[in-house]
């Protein structure tokens, strides 16, 4: 047993104390096991009075997490489920304010706060290092779900699911009288099922599992949301939203007598927390097989967007190793461009690019194969030629090499333990994914040892090829279905629906409508009363704790190339960083950065072919690519600096690889293969569509910045609209101007390449040491005007001519049925950048902008942020509006003018500010920030500054900045992504461009 999981069980002291502690809050323990994959024990237990499940994954992780779940199997598309999520974290019997969970985020030293719906399960988990906290957000959350506010305030159900709205004629405008559609649930699901990609994910559940929860949308579908009603929605919280329904994870070093004390003294045992009704859960519905090869969806989007999903039923989520070795088996022929499926499939030409991943968190996990940008007429081709490659492997056997570098890959990721959020919330995701479908597998899924080890054994027979052969090619459950685009309609079905539903109103209906609306925005614009407010528990800036500075880098210039050293526990994983000089490349080249870095890694070598290149990297490194980045002056934003950056990351006893490997690839790839590298300009231009529509407030504010600063021009030209541009051109004049490409490439690769760098390494100073032994100098030159600190140059602060930035209103035509809108300005000029904007950021995102676009506009999301260059901005996300979201970024100043909040909540915005800034980060992600910060001329001691200035904010200061606020309303620009109909409609006067 690992040495934390002994402290874990001196909680205890021994296991007949487990069951003392447990049996005394009336839970029943069914078992006690050490738990090596996490470094602790995993107790699972029952509560016998309410029969809630409970599972305790108890180490040494400061950052804890508690999450109760649901099993919510749906019986039809209203997104009955997904709204409840939304629904009854807006009030409760013991904390009855309009908006608890915005009231955490705003207050609270939360790490991970939110809800998820999945296709059979609702978690609501929360993450913090205060145990404290931890509590308070688990007394929020137990009383939201089991006794909301849904019962006594219908209006919840309207502003999260749908109500109608009733715009007026306004024969001065030249509107007619128009019905609507209004919710938030309703816009988001619009934005969701405008991604192609989410079409088919849906479509394929549909079509392989009929007569199952999961053949229907569990997050809604925007035809069907409106079927539902008050009365359903109500009925179906009562049957599923009860304790002998649910599934509670406990995770870290948490005090599990209090917290055990707690769930059963406040609700596991409370006399109130009986079930609503007897009535039962929704049932899951048997997964039986069944094969599916005719379904086509018709989708109105662009014909770029046309895709084919290939499903195959994997088997029982019950059998874990089955499940984990589809997944190797995914990666291994389909992993990148050069595995035996995919290059079959590429070299085809029926597509864009080719993709494949489990569809799992579900009773019957799915591997499933997409084909993006299909050509007419690729559906039956991009099966048979899936079902040909899996034969002829499974006939001529899987090579080694390929299954070998998936099972190390795999491995590393595991050890690596970088999930991208609190490690409490993925554990508790990964239980359930066994848990819900049978009690006795509560931790099957976090165990993962012994079935990486069995399936190394299997490499030695035909365990991979007996797998493959029982998945593809004999399969008896699988689905292909297409996705075609098709014109859109003049009129809408949702249009004449609503049309038709108008056409039927008298005046006293009519009013109804209105009157509704009216009551609801009353209800929103409510203050919540000090009584009401005084129920939410609160942290005081005392309970913060001292400043936790991450380790110091040190700037070692004896190595053979400066090196930023960071001596980080990282579990014997080193990364490595270097940092080439790109600022002597033209502007007018910058573009052939980005596409030199997305080459490589995915062509021939002079050492290798890019199949044994692939094989070869994914069996001795955890990562490794090139990426183009960015840096600003942090003392003038007029000064950039333009690097390529390599990131590689490896075991420490692949020393010699972490620097061999990546040296190979920038030193000798070969930019001859012609076809191939279609084959990647193809699959970015996919990838930025697909950004551009899914995550248009990113690119909105990405492109407003190029309306001011000179980085914003140069981003860009490296990854933004310019660059979407440029690679459009490339693949549509592509024959004509392969051979240019290819010396170009060659002449910026020299340029980069041949230019001096600086590295930066995280790991022990033994593993550093034993690094730079086996490296040397990798052939490259010494940044040494960097490791003096002289990283800015030039007569305009680079040597990179880049233009000056042109303001400009824009709009971007993507095929979606949502908006995503931007405005902004820059505002340095009026106040220095501090720790303060922080806290206004988080005043502005939780208070006035969620309740006046996100709760009455009917946006998903919004926010404000101001950078450290000054650029104030606000966005919108999946937004059903431009000009009324706009007008309320604008009232904004008036707002942050009046700023009055009680010393409670000032208080609660430092602590929710102050706690975002010292939320435990990975070692990656500590050694990047220090590197960026020392790239950027950062003071050593910035965040502790930051930090401190966040402290001392208080209202006087926040008002005092409402200047700022209005230059971005007077003065600002906006950037539009978005809709046609949507964006055509707006007032604003814009220059629109459709992008594809």
């Amino acid at each position: 047993m690992a040495e934390q999981s002994q402290g874990a069980r001196a909680l205890f002291f021994d296991e007949s104390l487990v069951e003392e502690v447990a049996a005394v809050n009336g839970f029943a323990v069914e078992s006690v096991e050490p738990l090596c994959e996490i470094d602790g024990d995993a107790i699972v237990m029952r509560h016998g009075k309410s029969g809630a499940r409970l599972l305790f994954l108890h180490n040494a992780d400061e950052n804890k997490a508690f999450s109760i779940s649901f099993k919510t199997p749906p019986v039809d598309d209203t997104g009955v489920f997904h709204i409840l999520e939304h629904s009854v974290l807006c009030g409760s019997d013991k904390f009855p304010v309009k908006e608890p969970f915005v009231n955490l985020l705003k207050t609270s030293m939360q790490t991970f706060l939110n809800a998820l719906t999945f296709p059979d399960k609702t978690m609501y988990p929360v993450a913090s290092t205060n145990d404290q906290d931890l509590e308070n957000l688990a007394d929020v959350y137990m009383d939201a779900v089991l006794h909301p506010a849904i019962y006594r305030k219908r209006a919840v159900f309207e502003q999260e699911g749908w109500h109608y709205e009733l715009d007026d004629a306004n024969a001065e405008a030249g509107t007619p009288e128009r019905l609507r559609y209004n919710g938030v649930v309703f816009n988001e699901m619009k934005g969701a099922l405008s991604d192609p990609e989410s079409v088919l994910y849906r479509g394929m559940n549909t079509e392989l599992f009929p007569g199952t929860c999961y053949a229907f949308e569990s997050g809604g579908h925007p035809r069907a949301i409106p079927q539902l009603t008050y009365e359903g929605y109500l009925d179906t919280h009562a049957r599923h939203y009860r304790l002998d329904n649910s599934y509670i994870v406990l995770y870290g070093d948490i005090d599990a007598e209090r917290m055990l004390r707690f769930l059963d003294r406040r609700y596991l045992s409370a006399a109130d927390c009986a079930p609503r009704t007897p009535a039962e859960p929704n049932p899951m519905g048997e997964c039986k097989p069944n094969v599916s090869l005719d379904a086509v969806v018709p989708m109105a989007t662009a014909p770029e967007n046309a895709c084919v999903g290939l499903g195959y039923a994997i088997g029982d989520a019950r059998d874990f190793e089955r499940v984990l070795a589809a997944d190797v088996l995914m990666d291994a022929l389909m992993g990148g461009n050069e595995s035996p499926i995919k290059r079959a499939v590429l070299d085809a030409g029926i597509g864009g690019d080719a993709t494949a991943f489990l569809m799992d968190s579900q009773a019957m996990p799915v591997a499933l194969f997409e084909l993006k940008g299909a050509k007419p007429g690729a559906k039956q081709r991009f099966m048979e030629i899936v079902e040909g490659e899996a034969a002829r492997l499974v006939a001529d056997g899987i090579p080694r090499d390929l299954l070998e570098a998936s099972l190390a890959q795999l491995s590393f990721e595991l050890r690596e333990r970088d999930r991208g959020m609190a490690d409490g919330v993925v554990l508790a995701m990964n239980a359930l994914s066994g848990w819900l479908y049978d009690d006795a597998l509560a931790t099957t899924y976090l165990r993962y040892e012994d079935a990486l080890a069995h399936m190394r054994e299997g490499l030695d027979g035909r365990y991979f090829e007996d797998v493959l052969e029982s998945l593809i090619v004999k399969s008896n459950h699988k689905a292909l279905l297409e996705v075609k685009p098709v014109e859109a309609e003049d009129d809408s079905e949702e249009e004449r629906e609503l049309a038709e539903k108008l056409a039927g109103l008298d005046e006293a209906a009519k009013q109804a409508i209105r009157d509704d609306v009216a009551e609801l925005r009353a209800m929103q614009e409510a203050p919540d009363s000090p009584e009401a407010l005084a129920t939410l528990p609160r942290l005081g800036t005392s309970d913060i704790g001292a400043a936790k500075p991450d380790p110091a880098a040190v700037l070692d210039a004896a190595c053979p190339l400066p090196c930023l050293r960071h001596e980080l526990p990282s579990r014997h994983i080193n990364y490595l960083y270097l940092y080439f000089d790109a600022n002597n490349v033209s502007f007018d080249d910058v573009p052939y950065i980005t596409v030199l870095c997305m080459m490589l890694n995915k062509l021939d070598t002079a050492k290798r072919t890019a199949a044994e290149l692939d094989v070869f990297m994914r069996q001795h490194l955890g990562s490794m690519r090139f990426f183009p980045d960015t840096y600003v002056s942090a003392s003038d934003p007029d000064k950039v600096s333009l690097r390529v950056t390599l990131s590689a990351s490896a075991l420490a006893e692949e020393a010699a690889q972490l620097s061999a490997i990546p040296r190979e690839v920038w030193e000798t790839t070969k930019f001859d293969a012609k076809q191939k590298i279609l084959d990647v300009l193809v699959q970015r231009r996919i990838g930025m569509e697909q950004t551009f529509a899914n995550e248009g407030h990113t690119s909105a504010t990405n492109r407003l910045s190029a309306s001011y600063f000179r980085a914003g021009v140069l981003r860009q030209k490296l990854a933004g609209v310019d660059f979407y541009l440029f690679l459009k051109d490339l693949i549509d004049n592509y024959d004509e101007r392969f051979d240019a490409l290819a010396a170009k490439l060659e002449e910026v690769r020299a340029t980069v390449f041949g230019g001096p760098a600086l590295a930066s390494f995280t790991g022990s100073a033994e593993e550093c040491d034993a690094f730079w032994a086996a490296a040397g100098d990798m052939g490259l030159a010494r940044d040494e005007r960097a490791a003096t600190g002289e990283v800015f140059g030039g007569d305009c602060g680079c040597e990179l001519a880049i233009p000056e930035p042109a303001p400009r209103n824009e709009a971007f035509i993507v095929p979606c049925d949502v908006s995503y809108s931007a405005k902004g300005a820059p505002t340095l000029d009026m106040v220095e950048h501090s720790g303060l904007w922080s806290v206004i950021s988080n005043a502005l995102s939780f208070d006035y902008l969620w309740n006046e676009v996100r709760v009455k506009g009917g946006a998903y999301g919004v926010g404000f942020r101001r950078g450290e260059e000054g650029f104030a901005r606000f966005y919108s996300y999946r937004d059903p509006g431009v000009d009324g979201t706009l007008a309320r970024f604008d009232a904004a100043a008036d707002w942050l003018a009046a700023f009055e909040p009680d010393e409670a909540e000032m208080e609660g915005y430092i602590v929710a500010t102050v706690a975002a800034h010292d939320a435990p980060a990975k070692p990656r992600a500590i050694a990047r920030r220090e590197d960026g910060a020392f790239l950027c001329g950062r003071a050593a001691d910035w965040r502790e500054k930051l930090r401190d200035e966040k402290l001392a904010a208080t209202p006087a200061a926040i008002r005092a900045c409402a200047p700022v606020l209005r230059k971005v309303a007077d003065r600002g620009n906006v950037c539009v992504f978005g809709n046609e109909d949507i964006i055509r409609a707006a007032k604003q006067p814009l220059e629109v461009t459709k992008l594809f």
